[in-house]
């Protein structure tokens, strides 16, 4: 069997080069029998750098895959690319020509402007894997890393909240409240403004046991959709609550999850001193 060829794919960017990877390594997969190897070079922001970077691709005869705010450098890139004979290829100057002809008017072509989305990008991606991580209280470590931590009795939209929040860039962590058993001591160990108190009232509770029980085939009259269960558990969270007054609590009855996410961004953000901008 002979010896695949060998396939170089230089990445210029004036930010993290994530998007321009991204893109190439999902057009990549339909040259599944090849062996290319990718080499990314981050925050270019001098013409001697793409000299030095146009003069080993040529040496190494691959390919330039470029995202670059500024024309000047993005003609820079083009000029010397085609003098050394190398392939370039640029992603972002194409559309922003065509989105220049569609709003009438130029871009501002701000250097590094991808980075910010790639940030912003990460940041849910890592928010969404500490959330997973840190539902229903299976883990208590790094807990002070929480941006959230929801607190509060089975079924008062615990998961569902941490999620939706997650999905915004926010790390949760959610404690569940199981009667006459006392909340984990890692949770008064961290900053107590970060904490938030879920209720629900008796009735809707009863509710959503019942439909859950039922779900799964179960006795819907069972101890866990009890009134009197359901009503020592509202009564032994409300008791924690008032012995930790400053965590504000939320009561999720009948209320849109995307309504009480905002309600609790907006505590925690006035909370934590935190700009309007990381509001939703």
């Amino acid at each position: 069997m002979s010896e695949l060829k060998k396939y170089t794919i230089y990445i210029i960017s004036d930010g993290t080069g994530e998007t321009a990877a991204t893109m190439t390594r999902a057009a990549l997969v339909q040259y599944p029998q090849s062996d290319i190897q990718i080499i990314r070079n981050k925050n270019v922001r001098s013409e001697h750098y793409i000299e030095n970077i146009i003069e080993e691709c040529a040496e190494a005869k691959g390919i330039i895959i470029y995202t670059v705010a500024s024309p000047s450098m993005r003609k820079k890139i083009q000029e010397r690319a085609t003098e050394k004979g190398v392939i370039s290829f640029d992603l972002l100057g194409p559309l922003l020509g065509t989105l220049d002809t569609y709003f009438g008017a130029a871009s501002q072509s701000q250097v590094g402007a991808l980075r910010a989305v790639d940030e912003s990008y990460f940041k849910r991606i890592e928010a969404i894997e500490y959330t997973v991580k840190h539902d229903d209280g299976k883990t208590l470590s790094d807990l002070d890393k929480a941006d959230i931590v929801l607190v509060g009795i089975s079924r008062t939209s615990k998961t569902p909240l941490s999620i939706f929040l997650s999905h915004k860039g926010w790390k949760v962590a959610n404690i569940p409240m199981v009667l006459n058993t006392p909340i984990p001591e890692e949770v008064f160990k961290i900053d107590q403004r970060r904490i938030v108190g879920l209720i629900i009232d008796i009735e809707s509770l009863r509710r959503i046991r019942k439909n859950r029980l039922e779900k799964f085939g179960q006795d819907p009259g069972g101890v866990y959709a009890s009134l009197s269960l359901i009503s020592k558990e509202i009564d032994y969270a409300m008791e924690v609550f008032k012995q930790n007054k400053r965590w504000p609590v939320f009561n999720v009855t009948d209320r849109a999850l995307e309504e009480t996410a905002s309600e609790i961004v907006k505590v925690i953000s006035s909370r934590l001193g935190l700009p309007d901008s990381v509001l939703f």
